[in-house]
């Protein structure tokens, strides 16, 4: 299940990468239902029993949290990171898990009014930027819309690529044209999405900060004027299944003001905006 987005003109076709999408939503889908438990069905929290702590993370957040989860003290921690669209449509089918961390606000606010989650708060901030492998010689956003340019994007599914998309809307008809030309494919994450670029498999792919980070002398970025730049936010949220929502609320907390936090702006994340 994923969530429609009024992408218009804006969608390059990528059917291959769809299909890849739902298979990963799938398996992740089995992962989280064997991270459940013994005895515990698909439907309830994934701790349930057993006093662990089942985190449901943004592939873009893969460092950070799993970080902290490793010295978080209220609970075992067992994460599972993917793009926000499988982890959000896991819990609509039912994944037992307890916390849901999302690269944006939308997932976490629709999960919210159906009622499979509590509250979302946002924990962190994110830039967009253009990663070019390390010895590329484009330097701007305009030279993405020089014929030949392998572009990679996210699918507009997921968060990176709604944002990529926000980007692209506010360009010229021409240059938007032109760099829409030029996209090779469509990723289901930014974790795809940074690895092209860090293989040379891509000239230039839209990617988070903190993932061009995490790439290390394998990529430089191009930034994004200002004018141009989306709001990255990141929203948590308990879910309302959860069999530890104590501890997940506390997990959250973490994030937003105490040791989370500061494993987040480690790896690069800025405060909530």
């Amino acid at each position: 299940m994923r969530r429609l987005r009024p992408t218009g003109r804006f969608v390059v076709p990528g059917l291959t990468n769809r299909l890849i999408g739902l298979a990963l939503a799938l398996m992740v889908g089995v992962a989280l239902v064997g991270c459940g438990g013994s005895g515990e069905g698909a439907s309830s929290g994934g701790s349930e029993g057993d006093g662990s702590l089942l985190v449901l993370g943004a592939s873009s957040l893969t460092e950070a949290v799993g970080e902290y989860a490793e010295s978080f003290a209220g609970a075992e921690v067992k994460a599972s990171f993917a793009g926000s669209d499988q982890l959000a449509a896991q819990i609509r089918q039912g994944a037992g898990a307890d916390l849901f961390l999302s690269a944006d606000t939308d997932y976490p606010a629709e999960l919210f009014r159906e009622g499979l989650v509590e509250k979302p708060r946002v924990f962190a901030a994110n830039e967009l930027v253009i990663a070019v492998p390390g010895d590329s010689e484009l330097s701007s956003l305009s030279d993405l819309a020089e014929p030949g340019t392998k572009i990679v994007i996210g699918d507009p599914s997921v968060p990176v690529g709604a944002y990529t998309r926000t980007v692209l809307e506010r360009l010229s008809a021409a240059e938007r044209e032109a760099i829409l030309g030029n996209v090779r494919s469509e990723e289901p994450e930014v974790s795809a999405v940074i690895a092209k670029v860090a293989q040379g498999a891509a000239d230039a792919g839209f990617v988070y900060a903190t993932d061009a980070r995490s790439a290390g002398d394998a990529v430089k970025t191009i930034a994004i004027p200002a004018g141009l730049q989306p709001q990255v936010a990141y929203a948590g949220a308990v879910v309302a299944a959860s069999g530890n929502s104590e501890a997940a609320s506390e997990f959250l907390d973490g994030l937003i003001e105490r040791e989370g936090a500061e494993d987040l702006q480690r790896a690069g994340f800025l405060p909530p905006p």
